[in-house]
């Protein structure tokens, strides 16, 4: 395992391996190449105006306000959808918790070619 390592944001990696997530590839700070997509229309999600009024669709509700996360509830179900305030920093395991969430309503996808 040779080739220099980097310590970022708590993670290591090779340093001539991935692109660091900064590098916006796919929706906010996520790993580069990937988008949450609404499924039905086709829509990728490009801001939480698009998430929240999707998810107000299904029934989704904002939950109590936190300073550093936007969390959505159902009455009908104990699930609770945590995203980071910030879009910029929405990652791959916050995408796939919408799509655990919902499913068959939203995916994750990569991210056409620009």
């Amino acid at each position: 395992m040779s080739g220099v390592w980097v310590f970022e944001d708590g993670m290591v990696r090779r340093a001539d391996s991935d692109p660091p997530s900064n590098s916006r590839g796919g929706a906010g700070g996520s790993r580069p190449g990937k988008v949450l997509v609404h499924v039905p229309s086709g829509e990728v999600v490009t801001s939480y105006e698009v998430l929240e009024r999707r998810l107000r669709e299904l029934g989704w509700e904002q939950y109590l306000y936190d300073p550093c996360l936007l969390q959505f509830h159902q009455r009908s179900t104990v699930h609770l959808i945590s995203v980071p305030r910030d879009f910029s920093r929405l990652k791959l395991v916050h995408m796939y918790d919408v799509v655990v969430k919902t499913r068959n309503v939203f995916e994750v996808r990569d991210a056409a070619p620009a």
